[in-house]
Formats: C-alpha cells, structure tokens, sequence
C-alpha cells in the first residue's frame, strides 16, 4: 500500500546544488519507528548509505557527505527532500529513497529510483 516515488532533476552540472524529493503515498512520514532514507548506486558499485529523517524529523548523515548534504521533510505534503551541493561527476547515481524500519533496520519500502548524471 504504501508507496514512495523520487522526482527531481535528470542531469545537473557540476559545482550545481542536486535536490531531490521523496514523495510518500498511503503512509506518513511522521509513522512510528520509520526513517526516511535516501540510497543510491553509482555504476557499477554498491548501495551507499546517504541519509535519513526519522519520524520526529532526527536527521542522520553520512560521515563522507555530511558537509554537502542536507534532508528536510514536508509533513503537510508528505514528502522528504534531499539536498546536495557541489556535485561532481561522482555523483553521479541512481537514486532511491526508502522507509527504513528501526527496529528491524531493514527496508520495508523502495522508490523505483531516479538516474542523476553530473555533466556539463
């Protein structure tokens, strides 16, 4: 029931900021024991943790992008969004958000993924 789609840009130039939002259907982002992820997969490489905002709006960061990176959320809307700054072709990626339950720490729920490619 619940279903999460990504939307944003396609292609973003580098030293540009990337913003990305997370809309949430058929649940809130406001649940019980649920954060709010945003992963992604460069080609050719694994999942890489980015993320996330819990449910009473605690953000969490990876260390590695911490100083570039920020999440947000819209609880009237039901959206999360993550913002990226000074992208470079490394970051380039598909990009999922995801519903990660706590106290399993397992994902119950995916977005299909969005491609971002850093260009000029």
């Amino acid at each position: 029931q619940v279903q999460l789609q990504e939307s944003g840009p396609g292609l973003v130039k580098p030293s540009q900021a990337l913003s990305l939002t997370c809309t949430v259907s058929g649940g809130s982002i406001t649940a019980n024991y649920y954060y709010w992820t945003w992963i992604r997969q460069p080609p050719g490489k694994g999942l890489e943790w980015m993320g996330a905002i819990g449910y009473s709006g605690s953000t969490y960061y990876s260390p590695s992008l911490q100083s570039r990176m920020s999440i947000s959320r819209d609880t009237s809307k039901n959206q999360f969004t993550l913002q990226l700054s000074s992208v470079t072709p490394e970051d380039t990626a598909v990009y999922y958000c995801g519903g990660l339950l706590l106290t399993a720490f397992e994902y119950d729920y995916w977005g299909q993924g969005t491609q971002v490619t850093v260009s000029s």
